[in-house]
């Protein structure tokens, strides 16, 4: 079996499954250009992972990392719908230039997938905080839980963000 750490065997992985990646994609997408984009970008990430070894099932592995790809397409594609829809509600005056529109939206994606990285009750209790506007008692109330747990969840979530960002600043 292949090691994709060994261009020579990257290339063989990808020559033995690259076609059949690209169906199994076609199937849930309905779009062959996506099901080519997102297999192509599958292939990138096995190369990227460098990962030691020999892969047992390569198929098996493919299609999870092809799987939250899709994921991550939809959930663009969801935020990308979202803002869109926002932005057209905006008086004219008002309206982005497209650059200003493009940043946006990629900030957006990058903070929606910020914060898929933290546990669901830490996630809710931030987004209670900062797009709701409650305090912490009205936390605790909503989820069922300490004040002292909000006031941790929300710390670790914007440890999470600082650390993020802070990692995110070239030297």
């Amino acid at each position: 079996m292949p090691t994709p750490d060994n261009p020579a065997t990257i290339e063989s992985l990808y020559l033995q499954h690259h076609t059949w990646l690209r169906g199994w994609l076609y199937n849930r997408l309905s779009n062959s250009a996506d099901a080519a984009d997102l297999a192509q970008d599958t292939f990138v990430r096995v190369m990227q992972r460098r990962m030691a070894g020999q892969l047992a099932q390569p198929r098996a592995y493919l299609r999870t990392i092809a799987r939250g790809l899709v994921i991550d397409l939809w959930r663009h594609r969801d935020i990308e719908r979202a803002w869109l829809e926002a932005l057209a509600e905006l008086p004219e005056e008002q309206a982005l230039s497209p650059e200003t529109s493009v940043l946006a939206l990629e900030a957006l994606v990058e903070i929606d997938r910020l914060l898929d990285q933290l546990r669901p009750v830490v996630r809710r209790a931030f987004l209670l905080a900062q797009l709701e506007g409650l305090k912490c008692p009205a936390i605790a109330r909503e989820l069922g839980v300490s004040v002292a747990s909000v006031e941790r969840y929300i710390s670790q979530a914007m440890r999470h963000c600082y650390l993020a960002t802070f990692a995110a600043q070239p030297l």
